[in-house]
Protein backbone atom coordinates (compact mmCIF):
# COMPACT_ATOMS: atom_id res chain seq x y z
CA UNK A 1 0.00 0.00 0.00
CA UNK A 2 0.88 3.88 -0.79
CA UNK A 3 2.69 5.78 2.59
CA UNK A 4 -0.09 8.25 4.02
CA UNK A 5 -0.05 11.66 2.37
CA UNK A 6 -1.60 14.74 3.41
CA UNK A 7 -5.51 15.01 3.08
CA UNK A 8 -5.80 10.76 2.36
CA UNK A 9 -8.65 9.93 3.88
CA UNK A 10 -7.91 6.38 5.81
CA UNK A 11 -10.10 4.55 8.55
CA UNK A 12 -8.97 4.72 12.15
CA UNK A 13 -10.02 2.40 14.81
CA UNK A 14 -11.04 3.85 18.35
CA UNK A 15 -9.39 2.68 21.44
CA UNK A 16 -11.19 2.47 25.09
CA UNK A 17 -9.12 5.64 26.01
CA UNK A 18 -10.27 6.88 22.83
CA UNK A 19 -13.75 6.47 23.64
CA UNK A 20 -13.95 7.31 27.22
CA UNK A 21 -11.85 10.70 26.17
CA UNK A 22 -14.47 11.67 23.46
CA UNK A 23 -17.18 10.65 25.56
CA UNK A 24 -15.80 12.35 28.94
CA UNK A 25 -15.02 15.62 26.96
CA UNK A 26 -19.15 15.39 25.08
CA UNK A 27 -20.39 14.95 28.84
CA UNK A 28 -18.36 18.03 30.00
CA UNK A 29 -19.80 20.03 27.43
CA UNK A 30 -22.95 19.50 27.89
CA UNK A 31 -22.90 19.89 31.33
CA UNK A 32 -21.76 23.13 31.05
CA UNK A 33 -23.98 24.38 28.30
CA UNK A 34 -26.62 22.63 30.39
CA UNK A 35 -26.72 25.95 32.52
CA UNK A 36 -25.00 29.00 30.34
CA UNK A 37 -27.16 31.58 28.93
CA UNK A 38 -27.51 31.64 24.74
CA UNK A 39 -23.76 32.60 24.13
CA UNK A 40 -23.98 31.36 19.89
CA UNK A 41 -20.84 28.79 20.90
CA UNK A 42 -21.07 25.53 19.88
CA UNK A 43 -20.37 22.53 21.85
CA UNK A 44 -19.07 19.32 21.56
CA UNK A 45 -22.26 16.61 20.89
CA UNK A 46 -22.76 12.74 19.07
CA UNK A 47 -23.94 9.40 19.90
CA UNK A 48 -21.57 8.20 21.82
CA UNK A 49 -17.58 6.57 20.63
CA UNK A 50 -17.45 2.79 21.30
CA UNK A 51 -13.40 1.00 21.29
CA UNK A 52 -13.55 -0.55 18.40
CA UNK A 53 -15.48 1.83 15.61
CA UNK A 54 -14.26 2.41 12.62
CA UNK A 55 -14.24 6.14 11.53
CA UNK A 56 -12.80 7.96 8.59
CA UNK A 57 -9.71 9.97 9.25
CA UNK A 58 -7.84 13.10 7.31
CA UNK A 59 -3.95 12.90 7.35
CA UNK A 60 -3.19 15.86 8.57
CA UNK A 61 0.66 14.86 9.08
CA UNK A 62 2.72 11.91 7.61
CA UNK A 63 6.07 11.45 9.62
CA UNK A 64 9.20 9.58 7.70
CA UNK A 65 8.89 5.86 8.86
CA UNK A 66 8.16 2.57 7.77
CA UNK A 67 5.35 2.28 10.56
CA UNK A 68 3.67 4.57 8.35
CA UNK A 69 2.70 6.60 11.35
CA UNK A 70 0.74 9.84 10.93
CA UNK A 71 -1.33 12.43 12.55
CA UNK A 72 -4.96 12.19 11.56
CA UNK A 73 -8.18 14.32 12.44
CA UNK A 74 -10.99 11.76 13.33
CA UNK A 75 -14.51 12.68 11.81
CA UNK A 76 -16.99 11.75 14.40
CA UNK A 77 -20.62 11.05 14.61
CA UNK A 78 -21.63 14.57 16.04
CA UNK A 79 -20.35 17.86 15.39
CA UNK A 80 -17.18 17.51 16.81
CA UNK A 81 -13.52 15.72 15.23
CA UNK A 82 -10.46 13.91 17.25
CA UNK A 83 -7.19 14.41 17.01
CA UNK A 84 -5.06 11.38 17.13
CA UNK A 85 -1.61 11.59 16.80
CA UNK A 86 1.48 9.65 16.04
CA UNK A 87 -0.73 6.93 15.00
CA UNK A 88 0.16 3.57 12.95
CA UNK A 89 -0.93 1.32 9.84
CA UNK A 90 -2.96 -1.79 11.16
CA UNK A 91 -6.39 -3.14 12.36
CA UNK A 92 -5.89 -3.01 16.03
CA UNK A 93 -7.89 -0.16 17.92
CA UNK A 94 -5.74 2.99 17.82
CA UNK A 95 -4.71 2.08 14.12
CA UNK A 96 -5.65 3.39 10.87
CA UNK A 97 -5.88 1.39 8.19
CA UNK A 98 -6.77 1.88 4.26
CA UNK A 99 -10.64 1.72 3.36
CA UNK A 100 -11.16 -1.57 1.65
CA UNK A 101 -12.16 -0.94 -2.21
CA UNK A 102 -15.69 -1.79 -3.18
CA UNK A 103 -17.07 -3.20 -6.37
Amino acid sequence: MPAPTLGRIVHYRLTAQDAADINRRRADAQHAAAGAERTGYVVHHGNSALEGQICPATVVRAFNSDSGACNLQVTLDGNDTFWATSRTEGTDPGQWSWPEVIR
